[in-house]
């Protein structure tokens, strides 16, 4: 019998790497890799178009189609992409804002209110600092430059929040500057940032914070899962466990080839004073996968898209993913 055809496409991260070298091979698969560096492309190409039959996958609009009961994609327990995203919320000094709290009744820019990152910053602002999110504007954009951020193709929230789309002719990294809205919270930093001296992130300090967050919640927050496409998934359930286990080894290669030290693997001059800080912090493994690893993180994930209007009520984790996988 052939191997099962999986064209995957995914930033061409460290952790999948090795299934890009074909230093790991999935069991049964004919696997092609197709290395896409914006994920914003990959998402609308998958959801708009299902061009792959495998991908990386924005986790809110992944779980926003499980709970709609009608999921063109089955997802495994491997997260492409998993950032803290304190850095990533950034101010103008002169709006006045000092703290978190400071940005309810303010304006604010976001690349896409529905984005993974977006919902995430929202659910930290709101539970770890106490922001009441009903009193802020929200003004969705590119962040360097005009219109929208790509073309999304994603579920409408149950509830419309206070979010208009941005329709000048400048960015929201320009508005930022002009003082037409207050701060930004995004997937990226806006050009303004290192320009203007005024352009700051809100939590300086964001790499204490961040530390400090795991630790006290075990919250690592999950940006992108990959997905299988239902009718691939549905004719060759196999697939999924093959695809896991390939991930799996593929990312144990690379933390190996990161904590070897006697030359260092990536341009990170104090790569191994963050080798202890991992293995301080994350006993060693900081990008597990699977399910019960994760469970704080994916739970609260679905509680915050509750919260948010994503969805209408919380989900068994396990539903979110190929049963018996992870």
């Amino acid at each position: 019998m052939p191997d099962i055809k999986i064209n995957f496409a995914s930033g061409l991260y460290d952790r999948f790497l090795p299934l890009y070298t074909k230093e790991v091979v999935p069991e049964g698969i004919d696997f092609e890799f197709t290395p896409i560096d914006d994920p914003r492309e990959i998402f609308d190409r998958m959801a708009g178009k299902r061009e792959f039959e495998a991908s990386e996958m924005s986790g809110t609009e992944y779980i926003s189609h499980v709970a709609s009961g009608n999921s063109p994609f089955i997802g495994i327990p491997v997260f492409a992409s998993r950032v803290f995203r304190h850095s990533f919320i950034v101010i103008n000094r002169k709006s006045g804002v000092e703290k978190p709290k400071d940005l309810e009744g303010r304006r604010v820019g976001v690349q896409l209110y529905t984005m993974s990152a977006a919902m995430w910053i929202r659910g930290m602002l709101q539970h770890d600092h106490g922001v009441d999110l009903s009193t802020i504007s929200w003004v969705q954009g590119a962040i360097d430059g005009p219109g929208s951020h790509g073309s999304p193709t994603v579920l409408p929230l149950l509830k419309q929040p206070d979010v208009v789309n941005n329709e000048s002719n400048k960015s929201l990294s320009q508005m930022l500057e002009d003082g037409e809205i207050d701060a930004i919270l995004s997937a990226m930093m806006p050009e303004s940032f290192g320009r203007n001296p005024d352009i700051v992130r809100l939590f300086p300090n964001f790499r204490e914070v961040e530390a400090d967050y795991y630790r006290r919640t075990k919250l690592f927050p999950l940006m992108h899962l990959v997905v299988i496409r239902r009718d691939v998934y549905d004719t060759n359930p196999e697939v999924a466990q093959s695809l896991y286990d390939a991930f799996c080894w593929a990312k144990d290669i690379s933390l190996e080839h990161m904590k070897y030290t006697g030359a260092l693997r990536y341009m990170l001059p104090f790569l191994p004073a963050d080798l202890d800080e991992i293995e301080d912090v994350f006993d060693g493994d900081p990008w597990p996968y699977g399910i019960e690893t994760n469970r704080p993180t994916l739970e609260a994930e679905v509680q915050y898209m509750v919260e948010q209007h994503y969805i209408a009520k919380v989900m068994p984790i396990e539903e979110l993913f190929a049963p018996g996988v992870g």
